[in-house]
Protein backbone atom coordinates (compact mmCIF):
# COMPACT_ATOMS: atom_id res chain seq x y z
CA UNK A 1 0.00 0.00 0.00
CA UNK A 2 0.76 3.66 -0.27
CA UNK A 3 0.39 6.13 2.08
CA UNK A 4 0.71 9.73 2.36
CA UNK A 5 1.26 11.96 5.36
CA UNK A 6 -0.73 14.59 6.50
CA UNK A 7 0.41 17.64 8.64
CA UNK A 8 3.69 15.64 8.73
CA UNK A 9 1.94 12.93 11.58
CA UNK A 10 -1.16 11.27 10.12
CA UNK A 11 -0.25 8.28 7.72
CA UNK A 12 -3.83 8.17 5.11
CA UNK A 13 -3.91 5.68 2.23
CA UNK A 14 -2.37 7.69 -0.98
CA UNK A 15 -5.82 7.11 -3.16
CA UNK A 16 -7.69 8.68 -0.59
CA UNK A 17 -9.56 12.53 -1.57
CA UNK A 18 -8.85 15.10 0.34
CA UNK A 19 -12.66 17.12 1.36
CA UNK A 20 -13.36 20.72 2.14
CA UNK A 21 -12.99 22.01 5.71
CA UNK A 22 -17.11 21.68 7.60
CA UNK A 23 -18.40 25.14 7.13
CA UNK A 24 -18.41 25.41 11.08
CA UNK A 25 -16.84 22.97 13.02
CA UNK A 26 -12.70 23.71 11.09
CA UNK A 27 -13.43 27.33 13.23
CA UNK A 28 -14.26 26.31 16.17
CA UNK A 29 -11.40 28.48 18.24
CA UNK A 30 -11.35 26.81 21.42
CA UNK A 31 -11.40 23.02 20.38
CA UNK A 32 -8.87 23.45 17.59
CA UNK A 33 -7.03 25.31 19.60
CA UNK A 34 -6.82 22.30 21.76
CA UNK A 35 -6.03 19.97 18.58
CA UNK A 36 -2.55 21.87 17.72
CA UNK A 37 -1.55 21.91 20.99
CA UNK A 38 -1.97 17.23 21.10
CA UNK A 39 -0.52 17.25 17.56
CA UNK A 40 2.32 19.09 18.88
CA UNK A 41 2.43 16.27 22.31
CA UNK A 42 1.74 13.73 19.54
CA UNK A 43 4.95 14.59 17.47
CA UNK A 44 6.64 15.38 20.78
CA UNK A 45 6.56 11.88 21.66
CA UNK A 46 6.88 10.73 17.95
CA UNK A 47 3.57 8.60 17.38
CA UNK A 48 3.04 7.00 14.12
CA UNK A 49 -0.33 6.74 13.63
CA UNK A 50 -2.16 5.41 10.38
CA UNK A 51 -6.01 5.82 9.35
CA UNK A 52 -8.03 3.91 7.25
CA UNK A 53 -11.82 4.63 6.64
CA UNK A 54 -12.42 8.35 6.97
CA UNK A 55 -14.59 8.39 3.97
CA UNK A 56 -17.25 6.36 5.84
CA UNK A 57 -17.61 9.64 8.24
CA UNK A 58 -20.03 12.28 7.06
CA UNK A 59 -18.68 15.12 5.73
CA UNK A 60 -21.63 17.37 7.23
CA UNK A 61 -24.25 16.28 9.15
CA UNK A 62 -25.18 14.21 12.74
CA UNK A 63 -23.36 10.43 13.03
CA UNK A 64 -22.63 8.46 16.04
CA UNK A 65 -19.32 6.57 16.52
CA UNK A 66 -18.68 4.02 18.56
CA UNK A 67 -15.06 3.35 19.56
CA UNK A 68 -12.98 0.81 21.38
CA UNK A 69 -11.66 1.63 24.63
CA UNK A 70 -8.12 0.57 25.47
CA UNK A 71 -6.39 3.31 27.12
CA UNK A 72 -6.41 6.81 28.14
CA UNK A 73 -5.36 8.75 24.46
CA UNK A 74 -8.53 7.38 22.99
CA UNK A 75 -10.26 10.75 23.53
CA UNK A 76 -7.12 12.07 21.60
CA UNK A 77 -7.45 9.37 18.75
CA UNK A 78 -10.97 9.19 18.58
CA UNK A 79 -10.99 12.29 17.44
CA UNK A 80 -7.85 11.88 14.40
CA UNK A 81 -11.00 10.47 11.59
CA UNK A 82 -13.28 13.35 11.79
CA UNK A 83 -10.18 15.99 11.94
CA UNK A 84 -8.86 14.11 8.89
CA UNK A 85 -12.40 14.16 7.35
CA UNK A 86 -12.33 18.25 7.07
CA UNK A 87 -11.89 19.11 10.07
CA UNK A 88 -14.53 17.93 12.20
CA UNK A 89 -15.14 17.90 15.57
CA UNK A 90 -16.58 14.40 17.95
CA UNK A 91 -17.89 15.65 21.18
CA UNK A 92 -17.41 12.44 23.29
CA UNK A 93 -20.16 11.63 25.53
CA UNK A 94 -17.81 11.17 29.57
CA UNK A 95 -18.46 10.65 32.83
CA UNK A 96 -19.82 13.47 34.47
CA UNK A 97 -16.84 13.20 37.11
CA UNK A 98 -14.72 14.40 34.74
CA UNK A 99 -16.81 17.30 33.95
CA UNK A 100 -16.65 17.78 37.83
CA UNK A 101 -12.85 18.50 37.53
CA UNK A 102 -11.29 21.64 37.59
CA UNK A 103 -9.56 23.28 34.31
CA UNK A 104 -10.46 20.34 32.42
CA UNK A 105 -14.34 20.49 32.93
CA UNK A 106 -14.25 23.93 32.06
CA UNK A 107 -12.13 22.57 28.66
CA UNK A 108 -14.98 19.52 28.23
CA UNK A 109 -17.46 22.17 28.27
CA UNK A 110 -15.46 24.32 26.01
CA UNK A 111 -14.72 20.97 23.47
CA UNK A 112 -18.56 20.51 23.63
CA UNK A 113 -18.49 17.52 24.82
CA UNK A 114 -21.25 15.36 26.17
CA UNK A 115 -21.95 15.04 30.49
CA UNK A 116 -22.77 11.00 30.94
CA UNK A 117 -24.35 10.84 34.46
CA UNK A 118 -24.72 7.37 35.11
CA UNK A 119 -27.29 7.37 37.49
CA UNK A 120 -29.52 8.79 34.81
CA UNK A 121 -28.80 7.62 31.58
CA UNK A 122 -31.54 8.75 29.63
CA UNK A 123 -30.89 12.16 30.06
CA UNK A 124 -27.11 11.89 28.68
CA UNK A 125 -28.94 9.80 25.60
CA UNK A 126 -31.23 12.46 24.97
CA UNK A 127 -28.83 15.06 24.65
CA UNK A 128 -26.39 13.10 22.51
CA UNK A 129 -29.85 12.31 20.28
CA UNK A 130 -30.16 16.52 20.02
CA UNK A 131 -26.80 16.61 19.33
CA UNK A 132 -26.61 14.30 16.40
CA UNK A 133 -29.94 16.26 15.13
CA UNK A 134 -28.36 19.04 15.27
CA UNK A 135 -25.21 17.89 13.02
CA UNK A 136 -22.85 16.71 15.36
CA UNK A 137 -20.74 13.63 15.43
CA UNK A 138 -20.88 12.43 19.02
CA UNK A 139 -18.24 9.94 20.11
CA UNK A 140 -19.35 7.03 22.43
CA UNK A 141 -17.22 3.83 23.85
CA UNK A 142 -19.54 1.08 24.01
CA UNK A 143 -18.34 -0.65 27.18
CA UNK A 144 -18.19 2.27 28.84
CA UNK A 145 -15.03 1.43 30.87
CA UNK A 146 -11.04 0.92 29.15
CA UNK A 147 -10.89 -2.99 29.08
CA UNK A 148 -7.64 -3.99 30.69
CA UNK A 149 -8.03 -7.56 28.80
CA UNK A 150 -7.42 -5.20 25.50
CA UNK A 151 -10.11 -7.18 23.64
CA UNK A 152 -14.16 -6.03 23.37
CA UNK A 153 -15.54 -6.19 26.36
CA UNK A 154 -19.16 -6.02 27.20
CA UNK A 155 -20.99 -3.64 24.80
CA UNK A 156 -24.20 -1.18 26.36
CA UNK A 157 -26.45 -0.56 23.94
CA UNK A 158 -26.22 3.25 24.46
CA UNK A 159 -25.08 3.73 20.39
CA UNK A 160 -27.92 1.86 19.12
CA UNK A 161 -31.10 3.31 20.86
CA UNK A 162 -28.71 6.95 19.79
CA UNK A 163 -28.38 5.88 16.54
CA UNK A 164 -32.06 4.89 16.08
CA UNK A 165 -33.79 7.72 18.27
CA UNK A 166 -31.35 10.07 15.92
CA UNK A 167 -31.98 8.14 12.75
CA UNK A 168 -28.42 9.21 12.06
CA UNK A 169 -25.49 6.39 10.81
CA UNK A 170 -23.57 4.41 13.38
CA UNK A 171 -20.69 4.05 12.43
CA UNK A 172 -17.72 1.69 14.08
CA UNK A 173 -14.30 2.58 14.93
CA UNK A 174 -11.29 0.69 16.48
CA UNK A 175 -8.27 2.04 18.00
CA UNK A 176 -5.25 -0.63 18.28
CA UNK A 177 -1.73 0.24 20.02
CA UNK A 178 -3.22 2.95 22.91
CA UNK A 179 -3.07 0.97 25.57
CA UNK A 180 0.92 0.84 25.54
CA UNK A 181 1.10 5.06 26.07
CA UNK A 182 -1.15 4.78 29.26
CA UNK A 183 -3.86 2.24 30.64
CA UNK A 184 -4.73 0.77 33.73
CA UNK A 185 -2.75 -1.82 35.39
CA UNK A 186 0.65 -0.83 33.44
CA UNK A 187 3.12 2.21 33.85
CA UNK A 188 2.61 4.70 31.56
CA UNK A 189 4.73 5.23 28.59
CA UNK A 190 4.76 9.03 27.90
CA UNK A 191 8.26 9.73 26.46
CA UNK A 192 9.53 9.92 22.96
CA UNK A 193 8.51 5.92 22.24
CA UNK A 194 7.56 6.46 18.56
CA UNK A 195 4.60 3.79 19.33
CA UNK A 196 2.62 3.11 16.33
CA UNK A 197 -1.34 3.48 16.38
CA UNK A 198 -3.90 2.15 13.70
CA UNK A 199 -7.09 3.28 13.37
CA UNK A 200 -9.99 2.09 10.99
CA UNK A 201 -13.31 2.95 10.76
CA UNK A 202 -15.74 0.90 9.06
CA UNK A 203 -18.81 1.53 6.85
CA UNK A 204 -22.19 2.23 8.91
CA UNK A 205 -24.53 -0.13 10.77
CA UNK A 206 -27.44 -1.79 9.99
CA UNK A 207 -29.69 -0.02 13.00
CA UNK A 208 -32.92 -1.91 11.85
CA UNK A 209 -34.09 -3.79 14.60
CA UNK A 210 -34.00 -3.99 18.43
CA UNK A 211 -31.20 -2.03 19.79
CA UNK A 212 -29.50 -5.57 21.29
CA UNK A 213 -29.12 -6.83 17.88
CA UNK A 214 -27.71 -3.60 16.90
CA UNK A 215 -25.55 -3.99 19.21
CA UNK A 216 -24.61 -7.64 18.26
CA UNK A 217 -24.30 -6.29 14.87
CA UNK A 218 -21.89 -3.04 15.35
CA UNK A 219 -20.04 -5.36 18.16
CA UNK A 220 -19.27 -8.27 15.27
CA UNK A 221 -18.39 -5.34 13.51
CA UNK A 222 -15.75 -3.67 15.40
CA UNK A 223 -14.60 -7.37 16.47
CA UNK A 224 -13.57 -7.95 12.34
CA UNK A 225 -11.55 -4.27 12.45
CA UNK A 226 -10.11 -5.23 15.36
CA UNK A 227 -8.79 -8.60 13.77
CA UNK A 228 -7.74 -6.92 10.82
CA UNK A 229 -6.04 -3.62 12.95
CA UNK A 230 -3.65 -6.30 14.48
CA UNK A 231 -2.92 -8.66 12.03
CA UNK A 232 -1.72 -5.50 10.15
CA UNK A 233 0.00 -4.15 13.58
CA UNK A 234 2.17 -7.47 13.99
CA UNK A 235 3.39 -7.57 10.24
CA UNK A 236 4.08 -3.82 10.19
CA UNK A 237 5.93 -3.31 13.35
CA UNK A 238 6.12 -6.56 14.96
CA UNK A 239 6.91 -9.33 15.72
CA UNK A 240 6.53 -9.12 19.75
CA UNK A 241 7.89 -11.07 22.18
CA UNK A 242 5.55 -13.22 24.07
CA UNK A 243 4.48 -11.87 27.69
CA UNK A 244 4.50 -8.37 26.73
CA UNK A 245 2.06 -6.27 29.38
CA UNK A 246 0.10 -4.66 26.13
CA UNK A 247 -1.13 -7.72 24.27
CA UNK A 248 -4.12 -9.58 25.04
CA UNK A 249 -3.80 -13.14 26.41
CA UNK A 250 -5.07 -14.26 23.00
CA UNK A 251 -2.06 -13.07 21.30
CA UNK A 252 0.64 -14.14 23.22
CA UNK A 253 0.69 -11.63 25.77
CA UNK A 254 0.11 -11.19 29.79
CA UNK A 255 -2.32 -9.23 29.40
CA UNK A 256 -5.58 -10.44 31.67
CA UNK A 257 -8.17 -12.59 29.80
CA UNK A 258 -11.60 -11.17 29.36
CA UNK A 259 -13.20 -13.25 32.22
CA UNK A 260 -10.20 -12.23 34.83
CA UNK A 261 -10.00 -8.46 33.91
CA UNK A 262 -13.86 -9.12 34.57
CA UNK A 263 -13.15 -10.41 38.19
CA UNK A 264 -10.30 -7.21 38.88
CA UNK A 265 -13.63 -4.58 37.81
CA UNK A 266 -15.74 -6.55 39.92
CA UNK A 267 -13.49 -6.05 42.90
CA UNK A 268 -12.07 -2.19 42.45
CA UNK A 269 -15.75 -1.86 42.37
CA UNK A 270 -16.82 -3.67 45.95
CA UNK A 271 -13.46 -1.64 46.88
CA UNK A 272 -14.55 1.79 45.93
CA UNK A 273 -18.25 1.24 46.84
CA UNK A 274 -17.00 0.28 50.58
CA UNK A 275 -14.92 3.06 51.08
CA UNK A 276 -17.49 5.32 49.79
CA UNK A 277 -20.08 3.56 52.54
CA UNK A 278 -17.39 4.23 54.96
CA UNK A 279 -17.12 7.58 54.32
CA UNK A 280 -20.65 8.11 54.73
CA UNK A 281 -20.65 6.83 58.13
CA UNK A 282 -17.69 8.73 59.03
CA UNK A 283 -19.50 11.91 57.87
CA UNK A 284 -22.96 10.98 59.81
CA UNK A 285 -21.10 10.13 63.31
CA UNK A 286 -19.39 13.65 62.68
CA UNK A 287 -22.70 15.38 62.50
CA UNK A 288 -23.62 13.60 65.31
Amino acid sequence: MEYRLVDGLFEVLATLEPVADHPTEASEPFYQWVIRRLKNLMRAQGIRITVYGTENLPTTGGAIIAINHTGYYDFIFGGIAGFLRGKRMVRFMAKKEVFDIPIIGHAMRGMKHVSVDRSNGGSSVDEAVERIEDGQLVGIFPESTISRSFELSDFKNGAARIAQQADAPLIPMVIWGSQRLWTKGRKKQLGRNHFPIIIRLGAPIDTSGEPDAVVDKLKASMQELLDESRAEYSRRFGPFEDGEDWLPASMGGSAPTLEEAREIDAKIKAEKKAKRARKLGRDAQTKE
